[in-house]
């Protein structure tokens, strides 16, 4: 992709030009220090010179000799019997080797040949070295699933298919799970949850469905946990509750399980009072809470900006005989870093170790996100030191907070070195890290490493998520490049996905940049008319673009919003009001709120 963005949308108008730019409203923040006056490379050095991660098990030797098989030529017969004699550790160096004569050959048949060998593992191989080199096709792919799905390798085909998605329009074969007999609960749940990690199946899901109902096989709580988990991911939280509600019409039971995943999509999409409803509902039907659904509900409240609500789940936890885990401590000191309450997260995490509970890598990596924010470099440095002594070894999710953090300070050079530091450390580069390049570079204002990074992860064989057009509109909202932007989202919806609300929060910031005054009032009408769910971050910015664009009525509206949902309205919120009044004396509307 190019770096104005036409490599995605050749079609793009020329962005229009916008208003004229007018002085600061409010006084401007005081200037970052200079790179150099930052201990980054301190903590580069504590990266780098962290324990390598643990090796991976060795891998058992091939199970059985390979028998011969009347549909391979001699030629192919001998080449798939050097594959599977070959080690696993190496066979990639193998079969590039082999390059040529493997190219010639018919790569299904040498997959079918190892799968009825009873050689899935040198099957895969096979089939991720043909398309790195482009010779595998939806017939290779089906077969390697096959063999994935008789062996019950589940997680191995939701990589394998985050690797090489199928193709638009394409269902998994349910009997590639069985071995000829009719496919069962337990299968078509496998089936299901493929699915559902895939992404953008709900079609492919709806069919299983009424596949399974056709069959007489009648879901139970995993079924119904599994669907609406994958309704989760892609944000459908519509179609969740409508599932949810059939579910309850055809005389299913819901068990806590599936009431945890309800709520778990309301509070993802910012909804908490609909996750507070289903926490009643779940309480009137004599389904008990557990641990995760107070774990779900903190994470609510702290998507809300209810800090003080989230901390009060472990203290509502332990007075119904709960124990707080981790991940519930992890979520608690979340929505006080959602806030910028650093000191008392830190706090909390005291509080967690001095309580017995042991911080994992996970709890270490928000901290250091939390610090990086707040600039607070020196206690990072003290955090990693921590980290190291207690044998946490960093992750791929350290090196991405990293990079975040140096993005965050717009410092494009260290950017670049994390990466570089990454790449010499072998961590191997993940659709996330690729997401968090494109939103760094994209907050240093370079838009063409943003894209950069874009056209790499491509070429690398991720898919583009949610997550990655966000990251793309991130970079588009500090220029104002709106015309792009909603080329974006309509390119998002074709995929099969559907905003967030962090997409329209960006697209609020597009439109106000680039003074797009239609913009905002297309979104208010969505947001106010109820197609869009009033979330804290949708109105949040609402009322930052309204007093960007010097809109009294609009920020207003906003404003009230914010307080009939029962929203806290923070610093940023304040600040906006009073400006946006002290630049409308004249209209006599300053008051108390």
């Amino acid at each position: 992709m190019e770096a104005t963005g036409r490599g995605l949308f050749p079609n793009k108008p020329t962005l229009p030009a916008g208003p004229r730019k007018r002085g600061p409203l409010l006084p401007s923040a005081p200037p970052p220090p200079s790179p150099s006056s930052l201990p980054l490379d301190s903590l580069l050095l504590h990266l780098t010179a962290a324990p390598a991660p643990a090796p991976a098990p060795p891998r058992r030797p091939h199970p059985t000799p390979t028998p011969t098989h009347s549909f391979l030529s001699p030629a192919a017969q001998a080449l798939v019997l050097a594959i599977s004699s070959h080690p696993l550790p190496t066979l990639q160096g193998f079969l590039a080797s082999r390059r040529d004569e493997l190219l010639r050959a018919d790569i299904p048949s040498l997959l079918k040949a190892l799968e009825l060998s009873g050689h899935w593992e040198w099957a895969l191989a096979l089939l991720r070295w043909a398309g790195a080199e482009g010779a595998a096709d939806a017939a290779a792919l089906e077969m390697v699933v096959r063999a994935l799905g008789r062996e019950g390798q589940h997680d191995a085909v939701c990589d394998l298919l985050d690797e090489m998605p199928l193709p638009p329009g394409s269902r998994l074969d349910v009997r590639a799970y069985t071995t000829g007999v009719a496919p069962t609960l337990v299968t078509y749940n496998v089936v299901l949850d493929v699915y559902g990690r895939m992404g953008r199946s709900w079609p492919q899901i709806v069919a299983l469905l009424e596949e399974m109902r056709a069959a007489g096989v009648e879901p139970d709580g995993f079924t119904a946990s599994t669907v609406i988990a994958a309704c989760c991911r892609d944000g459908l939280v519509d179609e969740a509750l409508a599932f949810f509600e059939d579910l309850k019409a055809r005389g299913h039971t819901p068990c806590v399980v599936t009431y945890n995943a309800l709520l778990q999509v309301f509070g993802k999409a910012g909804n908490y009072t609909e996750a507070l409803r289903v926490l009643k509902e779940m309480e009137q039907n004599g389904c008990q809470p557990d641990a995760v659904t107070y774990n779900e509900l903190a994470g609510t409240y702290a998507r809300a900006g209810f800090y003080e609500e989230a901390a009060k789940c472990l203290g509502t936890m332990t007075g119904k005989g709960l124990l707080p885990n981790t991940f519930t401590y992890n979520t608690v000191m979340t929505a006080y870093g959602n806030v910028g309450k650093v000191d008392e997260a830190l706090a909390l995490f005291d509080r967690m170790k001095k309580s017995g509970y042991v911080p994992n890598v996970n709890t270490y990596n928000l901290i250091l996100g939390m610090l990086g924010k707040k600039s607070r470099f020196t206690v990072m440095l003290e955090m990693l030191g921590e980290m190291s002594r207690s044998g946490c070894t960093p992750n791929r999710i350290t090196w991405n907070t990293m990079l975040a953090v140096c993005g965050k300070r717009g410092m494009e050079d260290y950017v670049t070195r994390v990466l570089e530091g990454m790449k010499s450390c072998g961590v191997e580069l993940s659709r996330d890290t690729y997401n968090t390049l494109i939103a760094a570079y994209g907050r240093c204002g370079s838009r063409t490493n943003a894209f950069k990074m874009y056209n790499e992860m491509t070429s690398a064989g991720f898919a583009p998520c949610l997550t990655t057009y966000n990251a793309l509109l991130n970079v588009l909202s500090r220029q104002g490049d709106w015309s792009t932007a909603q080329s974006i989202v309509s390119k998002l919806r074709t995929k099969g996905f559907k905003p967030n609300e962090q997409s329209y929060s960006l697209l609020l910031q597009c439109y106000a940049k680039g003074g797009n005054i239609a913009g905002i009032d297309a979104i208010e009408k969505e947001v106010y008319g109820g197609t869009v769910f009033p979330s804290w971050v949708i109105l949040r910015t609402l009322v930052i673009a309204n007093f960007k664009c010097r809109r009294l009525e609009g920020i207003e509206r906003a404003f009230r919003e914010v307080k009939a949902r029962g929203y806290k309205p923070d610093l940023v919120i304040f600040n906006s009001m009073l400006s946006m009044y002290a630049k409308n004396v004249n209209h006599g509307r300053p008051r108390r709120y």
